[in-house]
């Protein structure tokens, strides 16, 4: 096998955030698949990269953040013809990649359905319309790893983008995500570290970007349920956003000592093993990573159907889904219902099993081979 130069570039790189943990992923498995790996981003909100990868920083000049953006992926294009890179990958859209991994929705469709027309006036706008465009306009090159099939009718309606430039990816679910874990002393510490009772019933959100997940509706459903249940059942939300709004919701529902927000973490399968249900009631989701997750980890899973890998659960038998457009009301009915079902070992002994054949399908290096493929297949049309 050939030893290629390969690029990822990303504008900002936390270690919680969906797409930053799939890059990193992507990145190391490149790299031990006998690569040279360089990373361009404007900001790493993180300790040191990985031994054997190169992180180029590069702040972009300008006074709003898409002329900041601007300026980055001019510095990006310029630091990549002088090193010679053979293959660029980007983790957002921009001109000038070959591969774009496609971990957000389509820009001018939530832009057309959802904004006032005079949005599109601003340059804000321009930019990202422009961006969107490089990557997915039917005269691209730039070759597309979807991950969920939902997306792919939203771009060609706006692009014309041909077929065979989407490859559908499944899931990752890397050994990693699917520790043994003791359910029993799982549940015991995680209780005891947040204050919660030994029987408490747990619910646990995960995702940064609180109000894009649904946090609100989860706090809302909480407070619907029966006196006696939720006097007895907890809300664990964990991610990178400002907490505040949501630690004010709950107080004035007085659900204060009931709900706990705390920041990204790196034991997300110990908490998922110490939890009885996941509640991802979310406003837009291109895939939702998490929901797999915890199939893996026997946690049956609440979710709207707006997420991507929602299909998954419902193929799984894991869960229930909250159909569109979403209803409170409903989601409240659901939550009830899935705290006190006679269903919940039968969901979690589903979603266990049907994440063993995800694990089988892609164990966190099908993007890698993939993109090994492109690389060496643009090589060979040089």
């Amino acid at each position: 096998m050939v030893c290629m130069k390969l690029a990822f570039v990303i504008f900002k790189y936390f270690p919680y955030g969906g797409a930053q943990r799939d890059m990193m992923r992507i990145a190391r498995a490149c790299l031990a698949r006998g690569h040279e790996v360089h990373v361009y981003t404007q900001r790493w909100e993180a300790p040191p990269p990985d031994a054997g990868l190169a992180l180029h920083l590069l702040p972009g000049r300008g006074w709003f953040n898409h002329a900041r953006y601007r300026d980055f992926i001019r510095q990006v294009h310029a630091d990549l013809h002088a090193r010679g890179i053979d293959f660029v990958i980007g983790f957002n859209r921009m001109p000038g990649l070959d591969a774009y991994f496609a971990a957000d929705p389509c820009f001018m469709e939530r832009a057309r359905q959802r904004r006032n027309p005079f949005h599109r006036l601003s340059g804000r706008f321009r930019f990202f319309a422009e961006c969107e465009r490089a990557v997915f306009d039917a005269s691209s090159g730039c070759e597309i790893l979807l991950l969920s099939p939902r997306e792919k009718a939203f771009f060609q309606r706006w692009y014309a983008t041909p077929d065979a430039r989407f490859h559908l990816v499944p899931p990752p679910l890397s050994a990693d995500r699917m520790p043994e874990i003791d359910r029993n002393a799982a549940r015991v510490g995680v209780r005891a570290e947040f204050g919660f009772k030994p029987d408490d019933r747990l619910l646990l959100m995960v995702g940064s970007g609180f109000r894009t997940k649904g946090l609100d509706r989860a706090i809302l459903g909480l407070a619907a349920l029966p006196p006696q249940l939720q006097a007895h059942t907890r809300l664990l939300a964990v991610g990178q956003d400002n907490p505040r709004p949501f630690i004010r919701l709950a107080a004035k529902l007085g659900l204060a000592e009931r709900v706990r927000i705390c920041a990204g973490r790196d034991d997300i399968p110990r908490l998922m093993h110490a939890a009885d249900l996941l509640v991802h009631p979310a406003r837009s989701e291109l895939a939702g990573h998490v929901l797999i997750e915890a199939m893996a980890a026997g946690l049956p899973v609440l979710a709207s159907d707006v997420c991507g890998y929602a299909f998954h659960v419902a193929q799984a038998g894991a869960g229930e889904l909250v159909a569109s457009p979403f209803d409170q009301h409903r989601f409240n009915q659901q939550l009830e219902h899935m705290l006190t079902s006679d269903a919940y070992p039968d969901w979690r002994a589903c979603g266990q099993r049907y994440a063993r054949t995800l694990a089988a399908a892609n164990d966190g290096d099908a993007e890698a081979v993939l993109l090994e493929n492109l690389a060496r297949r643009k090589r060979g049309n040089a």
